[in-house]
């Protein structure tokens, strides 16, 4: 089997950069279907359904099964971070989000505040996902990790 990537030159890097853009498009068809406009800034952003983060490391670690073998270490440490990516996307960054959502809502109500003091710019507040927006990507990766390199 062929290792070398299509992109890269490295098959896991290359399957992992690609399960991220399929989710990327995807997300950006749903904003599209669901709000009647095309915002290209969602090939670029966080949140939303399908988690791209995820997909992108479960492709990896999945590549990385099949490449190396899934009792290799790479594949243990790959899996490991990857656990915490869709950790922290579904808890810490998610949690972030709604802490922006308060943040902007006191800024945009609180009339005493000092026009200096008052934010310009909104925070972000689609920084994490729920925990199906996250399955999602991650199924989406697994799927994009383990057929690659039998397609490929």
């Amino acid at each position: 089997m062929d290792h070398t990537g299509f992109l890269t030159g490295n098959l896991t890097l290359d399957l992992a950069i690609f399960a991220w853009f399929i989710a990327q498009v995807i997300k950006t068809l749903i904003h599209f279907v669901a709000n009647r406009n095309l915002d290209l800034k969602r090939m670029v952003g966080s949140g939303d359904m399908p988690s791209s983060h995820s997909a992108f490391v479960c492709a990896a670690t999945m590549s990385i099964g099949q490449v190396c073998g899934w009792r290799d270490p790479l594949f243990s440490l790959s899996a490991a971070i990857a656990l915490v990516v869709m950790y922290d996307a579904c808890n810490v960054r998610r949690a972030a989000g709604e802490q922006a959502k308060v943040l902007n809502y006191v800024i945009e109500h609180w009339s005493e505040m000092p026009e200096e003091m008052k934010q310009k710019k909104r925070l972000n507040e689609n920084l994490g996902h729920t925990l199906p927006q996250v399955i999602m990507g991650a199924l989406l990766g697994t799927v994009i990790g383990l057929a690659g390199p039998i397609l490929l």
